[in-house]
């Protein structure tokens, strides 16, 4: 038997799924389902191919028929971050395109910036949500609308300890402050650092989900770390404007 080119390039394939799922799945906490799934797909190609029961065959195919629409329905959301995440590459490509030619940053990124600088000057726990092109209405209505202008001042004064507003995520749409106090999902990615609080989970988990960036500082070492797609990372001062869209 002559294993071609065609033949390599479609184990490859093949094989890159299966990861790409594995890793899904992973970050998910459904990795145990993945490993029973890809056991009974071994199972059915064993008793189908190599050992050819005609019966259990047959029992199996229709079982996986069946399954493939299950599988849909299971992992309904691994599916739609997958897709979500494949089309975020063509659009931070495409933003950095318009952006390129940016030479100041907007006035309310300016005053962002700012307040992010206060409050981790002064180790004052915040998380905020920029939105991008995805609705978070579903998360924004969790909270006090405000519909705001933009100021540092004001940022700091939703996040101070104790007010009513400093508990929960703001939610910045087009420049302006939507509102604050909102309850965001929180990620199940297994591989999120230990030192990451909840503020940090509750990022990771609406950046998964939506084309939003999510910035948090730390209430304890008063790092700022942002929060985009699936992955989340300390960033400096300098670089926050980055960030921001």
């Amino acid at each position: 038997m002559i294993v071609s080119f065609k033949d390599i390039l479609d184990i490859l394939c093949v094989a890159l799924l299966l990861y790409g799922g594995y890793r899904l799945l992973r970050k998910s906490g459904a990795v145990n389902l993945f490993w029973g799934v890809l056991a009974f797909l071994l199972v059915w190609f064993l008793v189908t191919f190599v050992i050819q029961l005609d019966l259990t065959g047959a029992i199996f195919e229709r079982v996986i028929s069946v399954g493939a629409i299950a599988i849909i329905v299971i992992f309904q959301e691994e599916i739609r971050s997958f897709f979500y995440q494949l089309g975020s590459r063509f659009s931070d490509w495409r933003l950095r395109r318009l952006h390129a030619d940016k030479s100041a940053p907007d006035q309310y990124v300016q005053q962002l910036v700012l307040a992010c600088r206060h409050l981790s000057q002064t180790k004052t726990g915040a998380l905020i949500v920029i939105a991008g092109k995805q609705s978070l209405s579903e998360y924004a209505d969790t909270g006090e609308s405000l519909n705001a202008t933009i100021s540092a001042r004001l940022v700091e004064n939703i996040f101070f300890k104790n007010t009513p507003l400093h508990d929960g995520a703001l939610i910045i749409k087009n420049g302006r402050i939507v509102s604050a106090a909102c309850i965001l999902p929180v990620s199940k990615n297994q591989d999120i650092p230990k030192h990451y609080g909840l503020r940090h989970r509750a990022a990771l988990g609406i950046t998964e989900k939506t084309d939003a960036v999510a910035i948090v500082v730390s209430e304890e070492t008063g790092k700022i770390s942002v929060a985009k797609g699936d992955s989340i990372g300390y960033v400096s001062e300098e670089k926050l404007v980055n960030y921001i869209v």
